[in-house]
């Protein structure tokens, strides 16, 4: 330092102190999560929960869990109903599914799914 130069005061000595301190944990974390990152691909499952009907429309819930260690995009679920009359297809897409995420939507049918078969299930997925 030159002779002209002011003396730091304890409060901006502190103030660097602190936030030096931040930075290196999160730095810290970063290389930690980047180490031991689960690096298993996406592993989705569905499940459906209890069908509700408004206006003479079944609304089937669903939810859908990434339990994976990597990201999905453009996930795809499709829906298929059979039923005595006829065949009802649905199909809804998630944009984005990080790891370990959870993400609910309905489908919505015109016959009762307790009347006939419905199938739900994961179609496909893309990788970031």
């Amino acid at each position: 330092m030159s002779k002209n130069s002011p003396r730091r005061s304890l409060a901006e000595k502190v103030s660097l102190s602190i936030s030096l301190f931040l930075v290196s944990i999160i730095v810290a974390l970063i290389c930690y999560t980047w180490i031991t990152g689960d690096t298993n691909p996406p592993i989705l499952s569905i499940s459906t929960e209890k069908t509700r009907e408004v206006n003479q429309q079944y609304y089937v819930p669903f939810t859908i869990t990434n339990s994976g260690g990597k990201t999905a995009t453009s996930v795809e679920i499709t829906a298929e109903l059979v039923t005595s009359e006829t065949t009802q297809f649905g199909r809804q897409e998630i944009d984005f599914l990080s790891r370990q995420e959870t993400q609910s939507g309905e489908f919505i049918f015109n016959q009762d799914p307790e009347a006939g078969e419905l199938k739900v299930r994961v179609a496909s997925y893309q990788e970031p």
